[in-house]
């Protein structure tokens, strides 16, 4: 199914349920409809509609959708149903930042394991784990079966990273570095690069 739906589409339905999720624990709501969904995102009622489409009909003419309902079909569709193991390679501040963040175990995913190259960085304490020498990511990918790494290394060491990522049976890829890295079929990469964004943004003002 994965394939045969647009990726912007895909790309959507993270944000439909964090905004449903709202709804639910920070709001005490039961049910919604796609305008209030909507207006809350930005994104058109109908666009809402057709999103949802694509994965079966999950609102009733009249009541809308029943909230948690939705929250568990989206974690199904999203397989966000199991808490997913994360290897995070780079234990720079940007790493630090990320093996810090709560947000990740909030919404399915547990950073197991920080990787570095520097001396100076390996062994130590990383909130609640110790960075582990970068030679060692094979190995513990492969005894742990893990399927999702945050990359958040220098430019020039992020593709030999992505490599050795992919080689070693990594499907899921969220990138930090600032270089587009070549990933063969099968695997999915995203990119954060906040400098991008803000360049995009430029346009927009006069």
């Amino acid at each position: 199914m994965a394939r045969e739906i647009p990726d912007i589409v895909i790309g959507r339905l993270p944000v439909y349920l964090r905004e449903l999720t709202r709804l639910a624990e920070d709001e005490g709501k039961i049910n919604t409809s796609s305008h209030e969904l909507g207006k809350r995102l930005g994104i058109s009622s109908a666009q809402i509609r057709k999103d949802l489409s694509h994965f079966g009909e999950f609102g009733k003419q009249g009541t809308g959708y029943h909230i948690k309902y939705l929250i568990e079909q989206l974690r199904d569709i999203l397989h966000l149903t199991q808490e997913w193991d994360v290897v995070l390679v780079g234990a720079g501040y940007l790493g630090h930042a990320l093996a810090h963040y709560r947000g990740f175990h909030r919404r399915g995913f547990r950073i197991s394991w920080v990787f570095d190259n520097d001396p100076d960085k390996i062994g130590l304490q990383m909130d609640e784990l110790v960075v582990q020498d970068v030679a060692d990511l094979e190995k513990v990918i492969s005894e742990n079966d893990v399927k999702m790494a945050i990359i958040a290394v220098s430019a020039n060491q992020a593709q030999e990273i992505t490599d050795r990522l992919v080689a070693v049976g990594i499907r899921s890829i969220l990138s930090y570095a600032p270089i587009h890295l070549n990933v063969p079929p099968g695997v999915e990469i995203s990119y954060s690069d906040p400098v991008v964004q803000l360049q995009r943004m430029t346009y927009y003002l006069s």
